[in-house]
């Protein structure tokens, strides 16, 4: 590969966030960027009792909104982030920012998502992946255990989708809101939407999953167990002990590294890269360092991405969506009978990750069976795979609009 090519693959990666992951990351153009700069909020909460019955002290998440909240609180879309994302949905936070938040193409005045109308509110999750991120709040292993002075670590409470949607509820809460018009999220944020359809269904109006499922099937599970290897095997994880010592930044690089390829496509790569070369001269049959164009990618990709991340968060993460099954149980059936809301399911035709007909269709068949409002459109075709329902959303654009209207 000719330098200038390796040069415009690095400065895509950088614009990129420095990483296209999965559960996916990718910003939108920043011609589409929601007018006005977003303002990043505090969410505290003294004290939360998990699902699992563990107490976590001192909580604080993260949050944004875009639109106004009317005067009956009742114009509320909430969207819930996915594996490696955060709150950041839409806008920028400064008008110099290099890209606006991921789903940008479909938030904003007129768009789908449309705020002249709706009040969206976006939270970061607990255990977000990227707590080094400035502009990410969350409490996670990373965060400091006041009984202790010390980073929790290993001892911080295992966490569920479940309590992903609980601390949002009391968000919410907080607003004095009391019903939302719909909930929407892609990927683990798909998984967290279903939930609050079945957690809060007095208070959900409709649901909106994207590239997601109504559990983690024995494949991902497999899939996410592969995930967290390689910083199970980093020998400075130290069983999750690493706080103020040397961190298992290999490790986690290469756990990202395999997350990114898992959210792609081989046509995307096929396209971007065929079997190019990382540089010009070093072909990698002559020597084990010399690399392809995509492994230099990826390396760099994910070692942008883990300079903001954390391996324990990362691995309470893969926990929490291997454990996910709809209504918090251990039945898919049980849980899916407390579903009621109308559900509009948005699938990505070669996703990886939540194959279609492993997941979303499958998932339509059994809503239709039980008698539910259910919608599903194939309108986000393209070559990113999983990504895509990140990346390309605005293609099912109308299906959303029509959706929110009915």
């Amino acid at each position: 590969m000719r330098d200038g090519a390796c040069g415009s693959l690095s400065r895509w990666a950088g614009r990129i966030g420095a990483a296209a992951l999965a559960l996916g990351l990718l910003a939108a153009s920043p011609a589409l960027a929601l007018d006005g700069i977003v303002e990043k909020k505090l969410f505290e909460m003294p004290s939360y009792t998990t699902t699992g019955g563990g107490t976590i002290k001192n909580v604080r998440i993260g949050w944004e909104s875009y639109g106004k909240l009317n005067d009956a609180k009742d114009n509320v879309i909430l969207l819930a982030h996915f594996f490696s994302g955060s709150s950041h949905a839409a806008g920028k936070y400064k008008a110099e920012d290099a890209a606006p938040g991921y789903w940008d193409s479909i938030v904003g005045p007129g768009k789908p998502l449309d705020t002249d109308k709706y009040f969206i509110i976006s939270s970061d999750t607990l255990v977000n992946l990227s707590p080094k991120d400035p502009t990410v709040i969350t409490t996670g292993p990373a965060s400091v255990n006041p009984d202790t002075g010390k980073p929790y670590g290993l001892t911080f409470p295992v966490v569920t989708i479940r309590d992903f949607v609980n601390v949002q509820k009391s968000l919410l809460d907080s607003l004095g809101v009391t019903g939302v018009q719909a909930v929407m999220g892609g990927s683990m944020g798909s998984l967290q939407a279903l939930e609050w359809g079945v957690a809060y269904p007095e208070m959900v109006k409709r649901v909106i999953a994207v590239i997601g499922g109504a559990e983690a099937d024995p494949f991902l599970i497999g899939w996410l167990n592969l995930w967290a290897a390689p910083i199970k095997l980093d020998p400075n994880w130290n069983n999750g002990d690493y706080y103020g010592k040397t961190e298992p930044k290999a490790g986690l690089t290469e756990a990202l590294k395999l997350v990114t390829l898992h959210a792609r496509h081989w046509k995307w790569a096929d396209a971007a890269f065929g079997r190019k070369w990382a540089d010009e001269g070093k072909d990698p049959r002559a020597a084990l360092g010399n690399q392809y164009a995509i492994e230099a990618w990826l390396d760099k990709a994910a070692a942008g991405r883990a300079a903001v991340s954390d391996a324990n968060h990362f691995l309470y993460l893969v926990k929490a969506s291997q454990t996910f099954v709809i209504g918090n149980g251990a039945s898919l059936e049980e849980g899916l009978a407390k579903l009621k809301a109308p559900t509009l399911l948005i699938p990505s035709a070669d996703d990886l990750v939540f194959a279609p007909d492993r997941n979303m269709r499958p998932l339509k068949e059994r809503l239709e069976k039980q008698g539910n409002a259910v919608e599903y459109t194939e309108a986000i075709t393209s070559t990113l795979g999983h990504l895509d329902g990140v990346v390309n959303i605005a293609k099912a654009g109308d299906s959303i609009a029509k959706f929110l209207a009915k």
